[in-house]
């Protein structure tokens, strides 16, 4: 059974799915059964991977750790996204991008947001 905003990734050629309805179907890519994506809270540098939002007048900045991640091309951020209960929004990163996104949200949306980014060597980060 898949729910809505879960991610699943292929660990043979890191395809990865993001969920929009959920289902009881069983997700197969490379004729294996997808990964299901769980978030990571401790362990493998917190301080470089949780994001760290400020708000603005006109939404919010999430700046990916307290120490800046690294974004070579063998470890970065690959996306950062911001959910809300009507909208899913989302900032993809390559190697050499800063690990930042900007995103226009409505105030009255932001008591009710989740915010996480993924890293490609240490997997999916939610804020807290």
């Amino acid at each position: 059974m898949t729910e809505r905003n879960e991610i699943y990734r292929c660990n043979i050629c890191d395809n990865m799915v993001e969920i929009v309805n959920s289902g009881s179907g069983e997700l197969i890519c490379c004729d294996q059964t997808m990964k299901l994506l769980t978030e990571r809270k401790t362990n493998i540098g917190p301080e470089k991977h949780v994001p760290i939002i400020e708000q603005t007048d006109d939404g919010i900045i999430i700046k990916i750790g307290e120490k800046k991640h690294p974004m070579d091309e063998n470890h970065h951020i690959v996306f950062i996204e911001a959910i809300t209960p009507n909208k899913i929004y989302k900032k993809i990163l390559n190697p050499n991008d800063e690990p930042v996104a900007k995103f226009n949200i409505p105030k009255s949306e932001l008591n009710d947001i989740k915010i996480r980014e993924y890293c490609n060597v240490h997997g999916l980060w939610p804020e807290k």
